[in-house]
Parts: C-alpha cells; sequence; structure tokens
C-alpha cells in the first residue's frame, strides 16, 4: 500500500479513521498542522484523527535504471560524459596557463636582450669617454701643482672628481700603452735566452740551510714583520712592521741603514723600485709613501699617495721601474707614475665587489695577478684595465701570490695553503695543503719555491707533470708559529723569513760549508 500524497510506500505508516486513507506520518503530520483537513477528502482533521499502523521493516525495491542492464549503461554513459566535461575545462585552463607563461618569458628575453645592449652601450660610452680624456692635454699648470710636494704629500688643491665622488684618472696613455709593449718584447726575447746561473745555491746546499743570524728590527711593544723585499744587487733587505715603520737592513754588515717612519699604521707591503734609491711602502692608514735616499743615508718620503679609502695591502713594481700598482681593501687597484706620484688609473671590477689582498705583476709587464679577500685570483691586462682570467678553488683570503721567472707559473697562498696555476691553460695543476700559508714566493731563476705558514718550506720547482719535491722544511723559531713572509737571497744563497715576532732571520750555509760549496760549484763550472 501506498502513501496517498507521496505515492510511495510509507516508512511510518498512519490511517485517517474518518476517510480511512493511508499516509506517511511525517508528511500528514505537516498537513495538518498548516491545513487543519484532510489531503484528500477536505474534510476537517486532526491529528487525534490518525491512528500508526504495525507493520514489518518495508525494504524499497531497487529502482529500474540501477537495477538493469540499460539502466547501469545509461549511468556510466552520463558519469563518461561528465568526465569528458571535467577534462575539455582542464585542458582549456592549461591553454591559458601555457599562453600566459609563453608571453612571460617572451617578455623576459626582451628584458634581457634591452639590458644587454644598454649594457654595451654604457661600456662602449666609457670607453669613448676614457679616451677622449687621455688625448685631452693637461695644462702645465695643473700638472706642476698636482706634483707638487708640501710636507712629502701632494698639494692639496682641487682635484677633478666624478659624479660618484672619486678623483677623475687622466688613464694610461698610448704612449705608455706603447713603453709597456716594448718592455714585453725585449723582456720575453731575453727571457728565451736565459739560463740558470752558475752560483745559483745547489739543492745539496739548501738541504743543509740552518739559522745563521737573527735580527731584531722592529719595536718590542708592536712586534710583527709583515712584509719583506730584497733588493739583490746591494744585498739589502727591507722590512714592513706592525709598529708602522720599514726598515732597510744591510745584511753582509748586520747594519740598519735606514728606518722609515711616517705611517701611522702597520706597513703592509714594501718593495724596492729596481736597483734605484727608491722604495715603496704600503700600508693599513690607506696609503702609498714613496722614499728616496736623501744622499746621506736616510731615507726622505717623496709622496704620499692617498687614493685609496681603505687599507693598502700590496704594492708592486713593473719592470720598466716607472710604474707601479696598489691593491686596496676599498675594492680597487691604482696604477701609478712613479716620478710624479699620479694616479693613472683606478680600476675596480664592476661585476662583482671584491676586496683586494695581494698583487703582483707578470715578469714581462702586461699582466697583473691579485689575490681577494674572497677567494678568488684575478688576473687583468695592464693596457686596456680588464679583467682576463679568474682562478676560484682557495679557501679564505689570498694572501700573496708570485709568478715564476719563466713567465708560465703562478703561485697563491691561501688559508687553505699554496696552489700552482699554468697560465696556458689557465688550471692548478698542483696544490700544497698547508694551514693558513702567508708567504709564497719563487726565487728569481724561477728553480725555487719558498712557501712561509706555521713553518717555512723550500720546493725544488719542475714541470706541470712532474713532481715538485719538497727539499727542505725550515722551523718557525719566532715562538709564534706564524711565519709571514719569506725570500730568496741573490742566487737562493739564503732564505729571509720574517715572523710575528720583532726579529729577522737568515738561513743559509755556515761560513765553511759555504766556502766549501763555493769550491765545489767553481769546480763543476
Amino acid at each position: 500500500m501506498n502513501c496517498a500524497i507521496s505515492g510511495e510506500v510509507p516508512e511510518e505508516p498512519v490511517v485517517s479513521t474518518k476517510s480511512g486513507l493511508l499516509f506517511e506520518r511525517r508528511l500528514i503530520e505537516r498537513h495538518i498542522s498548516d491545513y487543519g483537513k484532510c489531503p484528500v477528502t477536505g474534510e476537517p482533521l486532526t491529528i487525534d484523527d490518525i491512528v500508526p499502523i504495525k507493520a514489518g521493516k518495508i525494504i524499497k525495491p531497487k529502482t529500474l535504471h540501477a537495477a538493469s542492464i540499460p539502466g547501469l549503461l545509461g549511468t556510466f554513459q552520463n558519469e563518461w560524459d561528465g568526465l569528458m566535461l571535467s577534462n575539455f575545462a582542464l585542458e582549456q585552463q592549461l591553454h591559458t596557463a601555457r599562453q600566459e607563461l609563453s608571453h612571460a618569458l617572451y617578455q623576459h628575453d626582451s628584458a634581457c636582450r634591452v639590458i644587454a645592449r644598454l649594457k654595451k652601450e654604457r661600456d662602449e660610452a666609457r670607453q669613448l669617454l676614457a679616451e677622449v680624456e687621455r688625448h685631452i692635454p693637461a695644462a702645465p699648470e695643473a700638472v706642476t701643482a698636482n706634483a707638487a710636494l708640501s710636507n712629502g704629500k701632494r698639494a692639496a688643491g682641487k682635484e677633478e672628481v666624478g659624479p660618484d665622488a672619486k678623483k677623475l684618472c687622466p688613464g694610461i696613455s698610448a704612449d705608455i700603452i706603447t713603453e709597456l709593449t716594448d718592455c714585453n718584447a725585449a723582456l720575453s726575447q731575453k727571457r728565451k735566452k736565459r739560463q740558470i746561473p752558475q752560483t745559483l745555491a745547489s739543492i745539496d746546499a739548501l738541504e743543509r740551510f740552518t739559522q745563521l743570524s737573527s735580527h731584531p728590527l722592529h719595536k718590542t711593544n708592536k712586534p710583527g714583520i709583515c712584509s719583506m723585499d730584497i733588493l739583490h744587487s746591494k744585498d739589502v733587505i727591507a722590512t714592513g712592521g706592525i709598529d708602522a715603520t720599514a726598515v732597510l737592513f744591510d745584511r753582509p754588515s748586520g747594519q740598519i741603514l735606514s728606518t722609515l717612519t711616517g705611517h701611522s699604521k702597520k706597513v703592509t707591503s714594501v718593495k724596492f723600485v729596481g736597483d734605484t734609491d727608491l722604495v715603496l711602502t704600503g700600508s693599513a692608514d690607506k696609503t702609498v709613501r714613496i722614499w728616496r735616499d736623501s744622499g746621506d743615508g736616510n731615507y726622505a718620503c717623496g709622496h704620499t699617495l692617498n687614493d685609496h679609502s681603505a687599507e693598502v695591502r700590496s704594492v708592486t713594481v713593473h719592470a720598466t721601474n716607472k710604474y707601479f700598482v696598489s691593491a686596496s681593501l676599498d675594492s680597487t687597484w691604482c696604477f701609478y707614475d712613479l716620478s710624479s706620484g699620479l694616479c693613472l688609473a683606478q680600476v675596480s671590477d664592476d661585476s662583482a665587489k671584491v676586496d683586494y689582498t695581494a698583487a703582483a705583476f707578470h715578469p714581462d709587464g702586461l699582466i697583473l695577478g691579485t689575490g681577494t679577500s674572497q677567494s678568488v685570483v684575478k688576473i687583468w691586462d695592464v693596457k686596456s684595465q680588464a679583467n682576463v682570467a679568474k682562478f676560484d678553488g682557495h679557501t679564505g683570503e689570498v694572501t700573496a701570490i708570485s709568478f715564476s721567472e719563466n713567465g708560465y707559473f703562478l703561485a697563491t697562498a691561501a688559508e687553505d695553503g699554496v696552489r700552482l696555476w699554468d697560465l696556458r691553460k689557465l688550471r692548478n695543476f698542483k696544490s700544497f695543503l698547508s694551514a693558513d700559508a702567508n708567504s709564497v714566493e719563487f726565487d728569481p731563476s724561477g728553480s725555487y719555491l719558498g712557501i712561509a705558514a706555521s713553518d717555512i718550506r723550500v720546493y725544488q720547482t719542475a714541470s706541470v707533470k712532474a713532481e715538485w719535491n719538497l727539499i727542505k722544511t725550515l722551523p718557525d723559531l719566532s715562538g709564534t708559529g706564524k711565519a709571514t713572509c719569506v725570500k730568496f737571497g741573490p742566487d737562493a744563497q739564503y732564505v729571509a723569513v720574517g715572523s710575528m715576532d720583532r726579529n729577522l732571520r737568515i738561513f743559509g750555509l755556515p761560513g765553511d760549508e759555504k766556502a766549501n760549496a763555493d769550491d765545489d760549484s767553481m769546480q763543476d763550472s
């Protein structure tokens, strides 16, 4: 029996006592509450007029469409149609996303091309401006004013500055570039005919090196030697100390020739200028000083150069002995004219900010090597001041660099040790692991390599594929555990070592052994 309202089998059947009709309880009760009469006959009807009927559990029959194969097929067809519609919508969304991505990539590519073109135009404009500045002759009065000295300093007149508040430099002129190129050609030709001097100390002699002397050159309240250089023609050693002084020491006599005072902070670098009476010093006080022998053995400061805005870490002299470069923690290196003290070019790397901690000219003079506190070694073309190569691989600050006399090898020192680079193939071909390597140096003949770290090690140089044999390990007798600089004397007859105490130490053969070694050398020749 079915409900008179819904036409379906009721779950809770009730019957009307007035009409005898069967209803679903919830439906008839709602109708009575709304209208108060029978929905079929229209007679008045109350809740009390309906009587529930007791019946067994009613099982609803399955609908026809789900109980037959055609019904199931129709259901599946409806589901398939819905799936296809959903898939179509997703494909439309994917197509739209692809179009948007393609448009974005096109815009990015166009922006990159515009940026590249603008950079190229900027570089061309800078180059043209530099060329114009180089060809504009400076007024004689201005040159005289710039070269004038006042208490060892350049005249403090008004200097031209660029839009970034940096002093404008005249640039390296075509005449200077020609001079550098001619020097390079002459030295390259001379190198091909170079022979190892017969007076060079032998490997056997180096193996017998021991400390010959120790000389307290610097102050006791601020001990420490930061830098060193040797004038081979006169056997004079220059040292730069933490006590802000540089000392010129005559090794044969064991006497101090002169003490250069003027810097306010430690002297980080010291260099002789060829066989002349000039000495260069760089300091943590941001200045470079040019010292000249006044004739009585004392040195006076001829120029104080203030072009850097941070600590000067290194100075290196060009093979012409007319120009030099200073490297600083202000992310620039400066190319100077030695006679006037004029900064011809101040170079920075626009691609990445780096702080320069070491610098050295290639023996031929057209290449400059620089070390950085960012562990990178950069190679520069001096003529164009362009960075032509860089070497990665070190850990920590690059503390020293040295070119071999053969022109093929570059040695670099850093916190992780010393690395050797082949300049022909621009690759690292050998490494010496030594914690906190502070100095590395080829001897002038290119036959030996010295490394200063917690001790001093001397190696025999070889080819790229051959083994570089350790000849001698010299102890650091300063007690500080840190040898800061090492240099070979004339013909590698001795090794000079500076440490974090105030003493300069000389290692070599004792007098009688040296005489025997000289006799053996004469007999061999």
